[in-house]
């Protein structure tokens, strides 16, 4: 199945400054769009805390819910959230009756696969999802063309797991899919140091920009293939020492009065 870990980031910075009552109040009303979200894509809820321990029947299903609340929920609530998913073979623990209603949560995931999951949440940045090498081929084997993007960011070695694992972003951002740093408990081993937009994803002011730098290089090169024989010549060598001159003078006057000003 998919395991899916979501936490909120900053949620106990948050509850310190507006209060547990007020925090309580805004948590419930994410909590109820985060729930909508799931059951809209099959999920089913192990656990919650901070955030939730999800799982899938679907990588599929796993990452249109992962897209989904990134693209709506966060702009909501104000809080931002990551997004691990990884899959696995899992063993799907359900407890009795009567633990149940002593308390006891109703189902539990066993398994490393849980531990992996959380590692890749752990390495995420805000607004983010990761996915580990296992689930990216269950999205590349099933999942039809849409509008997020998949870039592999590096390899990165968890704790507790002997292999290094390929880690996967996808998102609708060039933002969200940033290689994220090594952290506690994940370290980065290698891989691209930054994604860049492809053609299509630029807007008007990224084609602006890239046109700028172009052409300011290719003009550079223009002005020193026209003045070079002039800077050569002897007129031009008499032009530009009066105008090294003139610059010297400048920059002697601006060093004296920023040099008063400062023993003033």
């Amino acid at each position: 199945m998919a395991i899916v870990l979501l936490d909120l980031i900053g949620s106990t910075r948050f509850v310190q400054k507006v209060g547990r009552v007020k925090a309580a109040r805004w948590l419930q009303y994410h909590d109820r769009m985060a729930r909508s979200l799931i059951y809209k894509y099959q999920g089913r809820e192990i656990d919650r805390s901070d955030g939730f321990l999800l799982s899938f029947d679907t990588v599929n299903d796993a990452v249109e819910f992962a897209l989904a609340y990134q693209k709506t929920i966060p702009t909501k609530t104000k809080l931002g959230c990551r997004i691990g998913i990884h899959w696995s073979i899992i063993a799907e623990v359900h407890q009795h009756e009567l633990d149940v209603i002593a308390g006891v949560k109703q189902v539990e995931l066993e398994g490393v696969g849980k531990n992996i999951a959380a590692r890749t949440m752990s390495v995420c940045q805000a607004g983010q999802v990761l996915l580990t090498k296992e689930a990216m081929q269950q999205v590349r084997a099933t999942r039809q063309t849409r509008e997020a993007r998949s870039v592999c960011v590096g390899l990165y070695k968890f704790k507790g797991v002997k292999a290094p694992m390929e880690v996967y972003a996808i998102g609708f951002t060039i933002e969200a899919l940033q290689p994220p740093p090594s952290s506690d408990k994940v370290k980065r081993l290698g891989g691209p140091k930054y994604i860049k937009k492809r053609a299509r994803d630029r807007k008007l002011w990224d084609w602006i920009q890239w046109l700028f730098w172009r052409i300011g290089i290719l003009a550079t090169i223009g002005w020193i293939y026209i003045l070079t024989p002039f800077i050569m010549s002897d007129t031009g060598r008499y032009y530009l020492y009066d105008y090294l001159f003139v610059l010297y003078w400048i920059v002697d006057f601006i060093t004296s009065i920023v040099g008063a000003v400062s023993w003033q």
